[in-house]
């Protein structure tokens, strides 16, 4: 079984293991990469970054283009229509210490959409050629590419898109098994990875409803593809990495994680937050992330409750104590 844990070479860059974190718009900022990656993640990916945002030197991007040291390696994914500013940006930001540079064109959030971008560049194959060709020429790091199965049933097209991709110079692709219509309803179709695994040579990453160990070692076996990409199993989860990596080497499932374990991770991840954004955003940041990390335990309801309508970092980090304390089954 050990032979679907694999290192997986993309372009000059060497991963750990096959499993990655996916990008997630207000989800993967620099506090919860860190924490996957300690949990075993063999490459991070950082939140979407607007191409046109950088060009106009927007603060908050810069913000969300930093990186630490001990999250290495990370991806940086940028998003936009235009090829001239994507490959310009690309090359401006190169010198920052990501690892890959990844270009979405998965996304479906209807703003994104609206304006051409990520999922929508699928409808425009000629596009997406110039785009990924123009990027790779102007930078020296991996390019990659994340999309969809295709834009909507009308618009299958994942396999034209990877074979664009691969001809234009790309190091991976990641493939999410749903249209953009779907977003993240139904099941995700593990056989257009399939499709694209085969019809080409650079690795092919699967995404979509891998949520734990089985999971992630089914989509391995009946895909072929190279590796996973882990997206919303993740949230309130970053043990996720650490239990697939043993049931892919063991095929054993991990023992469920200690309540101090939980307590401490959620406490640690709130005191990065609030190092990195200071009490203000620190505190509403956490209240989606305590959300996620404890759906499913005793009394989670009220203490969901109780943080929403906090405002101070002390009465956040008091609930959070006191709601362990106080059920030792939570």
């Amino acid at each position: 079984m050990a032979d679907v844990v694999k290192k997986l070479q993309i372009g000059n860059v060497v991963l750990d293991n096959n499993l990655i974190l996916a990008p997630m718009a207000g989800v993967t900022d620099l506090p919860f990469r860190l924490l996957c990656r300690e949990q075993g993640a063999g490459l991070v990916c950082m939140e979407m970054v607007s191409a046109k945002a950088i060009y106009f030197h927007n603060k908050n991007t810069e913000e969300l283009m930093e990186i630490h040291p001990e999250e290495h390696p990370v991806s940086l994914q940028l998003f936009g229509s235009d090829p001239d500013i994507i490959s310009e940006m690309a090359k401006r930001i190169e010198e920052k210490p990501f690892s890959i540079l990844d270009i979405n064109m998965g996304c479906p959030v209807p703003k994104v959409v609206n304006n051409k971008e990520g999922s929508a560049l699928m409808k425009d194959p000629a596009l997406v050629e110039q785009i990924i060709t123009k990027t790779v020429k102007a930078v020296k790091k991996p390019v990659t590419v994340k999309f969809r199965k295709g834009f909507n049933d009308s618009l299958v097209n994942a396999v034209e898109i990877a074979k664009i991709a691969e001809g234009c110079g790309a190091a991976a692709v990641t493939v999410h098994g749903r249209t953009r219509e779907q977003y993240y309803a139904g099941n995700a179709d593990w056989e257009i990875i399939t499709k694209v695994k085969e019809a080409v040579s650079i690795p092919v990453i699967g995404n979509g409803d891998v949520t734990d160990g089985p999971s992630a070692k089914a989509m391995l076996e009946q895909t072929g593809c190279d590796g996973v990409m882990i997206g919303r199993a993740v949230r309130g989860n970053p043990w996720i990495f650490r239990e697939v990596l043993h049931y892919l080497k063991t095929g054993e499932k991990l023992p469920k994680r200690p309540v101090d374990e939980v307590r401490d991770t959620i406490l640690r991840h709130a005191h990065m937050e609030l190092e990195v954004k200071g009490e203000y955003t620190a505190v509403r940041e956490m209240r989606k992330h305590i959300g996620w990390y404890t759906i499913g335990y005793p009394n989670s309801a009220s203490l969901r409750r109780k943080i929403n309508g906090m405002e101070s970092f002390e009465e956040l980090e008091m609930a959070v104590r006191m709601i362990f304390k106080t059920d030792a089954r939570f």
